[in-house]
């Protein structure tokens, strides 16, 4: 998955990133744990748990390995919510 680095970037509880440089036990690889304006990530090397700045880690971030549960979910209320806004404009009709 790439990254767009202009938008902000969303971040779930579960999802797998891979980081710029190495955790000194040698793994790139982490899981988000703790949501909020920091952000507790968890190695998947060593399981040690730090606590990254937003903006740190948006520039840190490498790629997304996978999301999630919460994005899938996310994405599917996006979805449902549009195909909503669709239906109600759809049977409108402008009288002018």
């Amino acid at each position: 998955m790439s990254i767009d680095r202009k938008a902000p970037i969303d971040f779930f509880l579960e999802d797998q990133v891979r980081l710029r440089k190495p955790h000194p036990c040698g793994s790139v690889d982490w899981t988000v744990v703790r949501i909020g304006a920091d952000i507790g990530l968890r190695c998947q090397g060593c399981d040690r748990r730090v606590l990254l700045p937003r903006r740190v880690l948006e520039k840190r971030i490498k790629t997304f390995i996978s999301r999630g549960p919460a994005y899938e979910a996310a994405l599917e209320a996006i979805e449902a919510h549009e195909v909503a806004a669709r239906s109600t404009t759809d049977g409108v009709v402008d009288e002018t």
